[in-house]
C-alpha cells in the first residue's frame, strides 16, 4: 500500500477538528495556522472528535500530573496536532515534547511554524538556537522529526537528536496511527519501547468492536479512499487492544469504548456541546462511540492505577 492516503488522513482529521473548534466545541487558537479550509461535517462527527480530544487530553493530564517537570511527550504520527502549544499556553512545563510523522508531513508542519511568528514565538527559548531542515525542527524542549515508525533504527537515532531521555517519564501518544501499520511492525515497536523505557504510558485512540456491520461500513470508507488496515486485527475488541501491550512486555494495560470515555467526562460539558447542534437521534452517535476506543499500556508501576475518568 502507497503511505500517500494514510498521510491524507491527517489532513481530514485536522479539518474535522478545525470544523468543530469554530462551532465551539473546544478552544485551539493554534489549529487555524495549519488548516486553512473547512468543510461541514455531521453533528456525530463533531461530537466525535470533541470526545477524541478531551478524552485522551485527560490521560495526558493524569500523566503530567504523576510524572512532573521531567516528564517527556513522543506523539506518534502527530501531523498538526497543537497540544504542544495548548500545553504551553496552559503554563505546562514538561522537559522533552517530539512529534513524529511521515517526513511528507513534519515538511508542511515545519513550514507553517517557520512562516507563522505565533507559532514559532511559542517554541523559541530566550537565547535558544532554532534548528531547522526541510523535514525537522528541534527548538528548546520542541521537536518535530520526519521518521517512518516501522523503521526503528532510524527512529531510535531521530530520537537521539531530540535528546530523548530513555530514563525520564514519557508518554507516548498514538491517535489512529498503529491500525495503519504492519502488525510485526508496531509489535517491533513496542517490543522495542518497552526494551529502551523504564517508565512510560502509552495512550492509543483507535478502532474496536469492527466485526459487525457497522465496522464493514467504516472499512469500506477507508478502503475507498486507498487506506488498507494493516493492522486491523488488533481492532477486533478490548481485549485484542490491550494484549497488543501485554505481548510485547508492557506491565499492563486497560481499555475502554468511547461511551465509557464520553460519559466519564464532566456533565457539564458534555451538557454544554450537546447544545451546539441538534442530532436527530442518539443511535450513530452511540454506535460510533462504540467502534471506537482508548487503550492505554504502562511501563513500570507509577501509571498502573490510571482510569478514564481522571479522578474527578
Amino acid at each position: 500500500m502507497s503511505d500517500e492516503p494514510v498521510m491524507a488522513t491527517n489532513d481530514d482529521a485536522s479539518e474535522c477538528k478545525r470544523g468543530a473548534v469554530q462551532l465551539g466545541y473546544w478552544q485551539d487558537n493554534y489549529i487555524p495556522y495549519f488548516v486553512r479550509q473547512i468543510e461541514k461535517r455531521a453533528p456525530e462527527i463533531n461530537r466525535g472528535y470533541y470526545a477524541r480530544v478531551k478524552g485522551v487530553e485527560r490521560f495526558i493530564k493524569t500523566f503530567l500530573k504523576k510524572a512532573g517537570s521531567s516528564s517527556q511527550i513522543v506523539n506518534l504520527g502527530a501531523g498538526f496536532d497543537t497540544l504542544y502549544w495548548r500545553l504551553k499556553d496552559q503554563g505546562v512545563y514538561m522537559s522533552n515534547y517530539v512529534e513524529i510523522d511521515f517526513p511528507t508531513v513534519t515538511a508542511r508542519k515545519c513550514y507553517a511554524i517557520k512562516r507563522n511568528k505565533q507559532l514559532l514565538e511559542r517554541i523559541h527559548e530566550q537565547d535558544g538556537e532554532v534548528k531547522l531542515s526541510a523535514t525537522d525542527l528541534h527548538a528548546g524542549n520542541y521537536h518535530c522529526i520526519g521518521a517512518d515508525l516501522r523503521n526503528i533504527s532510524q527512529l531510535e537515532m531521530k530520537l537521539q537528536q531530540a535528546e530523548v531521555s530513555f530514563a525520564n517519564p514519557t508518554l507516548f501518544i498514538a491517535e489512529c496511527v498503529l491500525v495503519y501499520i504492519e502488525n510485526d511492525c508496531v509489535n517491533r515497536l513496542l517490543g522495542w519501547i518497552a526494551s529502551k523505557f523504564k517508565s512510560a504510558l502509552f495512550v492509543n485512540y483507535e478502532m474496536c468492536n469492527m466485526n459487525d456491520t457497522f465496522g464493514d461500513v467504516m472499512l469500506g470508507n477507508l478502503r475507498a479512499r486507498g487506506c488498507t488496515l494493516a493492522g486491523i486485527s488488533f481492532c477486533k475488541n478490548l481485549e485484542t487492544q490491550k494484549s497488543r501491550f501485554i505481548s510485547n512486555n508492557w506491565q499492563g494495560a486497560k481499555a475502554w469504548d468511547m461511551v465509557q470515555i464520553y460519559y466519564d467526562l464532566p456533565a457539564a460539558e458534555r451538557q454544554r456541546i450537546e447544545k451546539i447542534e441538534f442530532l436527530d437521534e442518539q443511535e450513530l452517535l452511540i454506535q460510533l462511540f462504540q467502534h471506537y476506543c482508548i487503550c492505554v499500556g504502562w511501563l513500570g508501576t507509577e501509571f498502573a492505577d490510571i482510569s478514564c475518568n481522571g479522578g474527578d
